[in-house]
C-alpha cells in the first residue's frame, strides 16, 4: 500500500477531493492511504506560528523551517518502510511528468510539503526534501493543487485502482510515458443546430481494428516521454 502524507496549513482544501470517485475507492480498497496534516500541529508557540518575514526584506511571508522539520520527522518515524520520497512543491521545481509519477507509484510513502505565501524557507529544499516538483510554468497560491495532481496521477498507476489492468497497460509506453489520442462515443452524428452535423470518423465504426489502430497511431501524442 502506498501512503500519502500531506503537510499543509489549509487541510480542509482536500476534504471533497479525497471523498470522490476512484480516489475514494482506492482508499476503501486499501490500495492507498491519504493523510492530511495541519502544519500548525508542529508549532510550539501559543499563536501556532508557521511563517515569518523574509530575511533581506521583501513583501509577503515565508513558511518557517522548524515546524516542517518536526512534521517530516514525525511522519517518517510512523512509517514502516524507508521506501519513501519527500516532495516540496515549488515553481522552481523539476517539471512533474508521467515518468516521475511511475517511479513514485513504486514507493511505500510519499510526504508532500505544500508551500504557501511567498514560499518556504530554502533550508527545507536543501536539507529535507528529496525532490522539488512543479506542475507547470506558472505560479499558484500554494502547493495543495499540485499535491492533488500528483496524488491522482500516481494513484491511477497502482494496480487495481482502474479496475481492469488493460485500461492502464494499453496506453503506457516502454519509457513509461502515456499515449493520448482522440476519442468518440455515441451518437454517431450530432447536430447542435439545423444544417450542422458533427460526425464520428468512419474508420472508428468500421469494425476494422487494424485500420483503427493506424488511425489512432497517426493522431496519437505521447505524453511524458
Amino acid at each position: 500500500m502506498l501512503k500519502f502524507d500531506i503537510i499543509t496549513i489549509f487541510p480542509e482544501i482536500f476534504n471533497s477531493y479525497l471523498k470522490e470517485s476512484l480516489i475514494k475507492r482506492a482508499q476503501a480498497k486499501g490500495l492507498i492511504e491519504i493523510n492530511v496534516h495541519n502544519l500548525r500541529e508542529w508549532t510550539k508557540d501559543k499563536h501556532r506560528t508557521v511563517d515569518d518575514r523574509p530575511f533581506g526584506g521583501g513583501l509577503g511571508m515565508v513558511l518557517k523551517v522548524e515546524p516542517i522539520v518536526r512534521a517530516v520527522s514525525t511522519l517518517k518515524r510512523k512509517a514502516k518502510s524507508e521506501k519513501r520520497k519527500i516532495i516540496l512543491f515549488t515553481p522552481r521545481g523539476k517539471k512533474f511528468t508521467q515518468q516521475i509519477a511511475y517511479k513514485l507509484s513504486k514507493l511505500n510513502q510519499i510526504i508532500m510539503i505544500c508551500g504557501r505565501y511567498e514560499g518556504v524557507d530554502e533550508r527545507v529544499a536543501k536539507h529535507i526534501a528529496d525532490i522539488e516538483l512543479s506542475i507547470g510554468d506558472y505560479d499558484l497560491m500554494g502547493g495543495e493543487l499540485p499535491a492533488m495532481v500528483a496524488i491522482e496521477t500516481v494513484t491511477r498507476l497502482i494496480p487495481g485502482v482502474l479496475g481492469k489492468p488493460q485500461l492502464l497497460k494499453e496506453r503506457i509506453t516502454k519509457e513509461k510515458g502515456f499515449v493520448e489520442y482522440p476519442q468518440y462515443t455515441r451518437p454517431e452524428i450530432f447536430s447542435p443546430k439545423k444544417g450542422t452535423k458533427w460526425r464520428v470518423p468512419k474508420v472508428l465504426i468500421s469494425g476494422n481494428h487494424k485500420e483503427i489502430e493506424k488511425w489512432r497511431a497517426k493522431r496519437a501524442k505521447t505524453i511524458g516521454s
